[in-house]
């Protein structure tokens, strides 16, 4: 973690304002996009965000963290520009994470996102593919249509992170069917999966602005190793996260057999716990009864996992990558605040608790 010295003085930092100063900036230009769609696309979207209910009334769901759009701003002041600079690629950044959500959640079979009913399980599958490739074009739309140069660099950036998300989640399903998947496999698919739309936000602000290549590929690398650390943490919460934190189930991940970084962490460790866990996740995956196992068996597994070190090698992983993040920053020429602010959003993403 860092020195005191620095802890004190990102204390000074409001990341409560910083994310919502994204949130603020970007939500309007977002709901234009979106009232852009055909019915009943608009509608779903906006249930999707938790702007209207599922009867179509006026809601204030919770729209998410908001880091994306917190950072894609805050890069456009890199350069000395305003951060409505940044505003563009903050909401294409923000369509394509929804996009990703969408499909996720169905392909997941997830029924609960933000405390709420899935937009497949309020509106039906068909519904949920539609309007997230929808998103996914509003995405390019909303960039492209600046005309400027700028906009078609960062254009560039957000179509080759949107194939490395989409890479990412194609490599999540492949290790759902194997008994193992190594470290590095697992650490390469979150790079993919999280890592890559973190590092186009972190940077497209600042392309917006007219930062050079050299300053653009330095705030990928820092969003890059930034999302590696979000994804550690993601899949912490996703074994031991509290329910009503995170708006999923108890033992989330475990239900969904997925290969997160503590299971894999802990089938790679040596011992007999590592050892029990992958006799166990063997059996899990041929058992016809699997859907139908109790909260104490799920509990069973994440002991487990822990046991075998799982919990405690992620949580290490994440402070690595948190650490290569924020020395990716000593790359960049800006001003204090900016780095400042930089620092206090990566600090925000290892100690959430959702």
């Amino acid at each position: 973690m860092p020195p005191a010295s620095q802890a004190a003085r990102r204390t000074a930092v409001d990341v409560s304002a910083l994310l919502e100063r994204g949130r603020t900036l970007a939500t309007p230009v977002l709901r234009a996009a979106v009232d852009r769609l055909a019915p009943p696309m608009d509608t779903v979207a906006a249930y999707h965000f938790g702007w209207i209910d599922a009867q179509g009334r006026p809601a204030d769901g919770d729209g998410g963290k908001a880091v994306r759009p917190a950072l894609a701003v805050l890069s456009a002041e890199v350069t000395g520009a305003a951060p409505q600079t940044g505003v563009p690629g903050a909401v294409a950044v923000e369509l394509v994470h929804n996009f990703s959500l969408l499909h996720d959640d169905l392909m997941d079979g997830d029924e609960q996102r933000r405390h709420r009913d899935t937009v497949w399980k309020v509106h039906g599958p068909a519904q949920a593919i539609l309007v997230g490739d929808a998103l996914f074009a509003l995405a390019n739309e909303v960039l492209l249509e600046l005309g400027t140069v700028e906009a078609g660099r960062a254009t560039r950036r957000l179509t080759r992170a949107s194939r490395a998300l989409i890479d990412g989640q194609a490599q999540d399903i492949s290790y759902e069917h194997r008994d193992r998947v190594s470290v590095e496999e697992c650490l390469e698919m979150e790079g993919n999966k999280t890592g890559a739309l973190l590092a186009c936000a972190s940077s497209i602000g600042a392309v917006l602005g007219g930062a050079d290549e050299r300053t653009a590929d330095a705030l990928e690398r820092y969003g890059h190793h930034l999302g590696l650390a979000f994804q550690a943490v993601d899949d912490l919460l996703g074994i031991w996260g509290d329910p009503e934190s995170t708006g999923k189930q108890t033992w989330s991940d475990l239900r969904q057999r997925k290969k997160s970084l503590p299971v894999v962490a802990a089938l790679a460790a040596d011992g007999p716990a590592a050892a029990r866990l992958g006799e166990i996740l063997a059996a899990d995956a041929k058992s016809s009864d699997f859907a139908n196992f109790s909260e104490e068996e799920f509990a069973a597994r994440a002991a487990l996992i822990e046991e075998a070190g799982g919990r405690d090698w992620t949580a290490e992983e994440a402070r690595r990558q948190h650490t290569i993040a924020i020395e990716a920053l000593d790359l960049v020429d800006m001003p204090d605040r900016v780095r400042e602010q930089f620092t206090a959003l990566a600090d925000f993403v290892v100690v959430r608790k959702r």
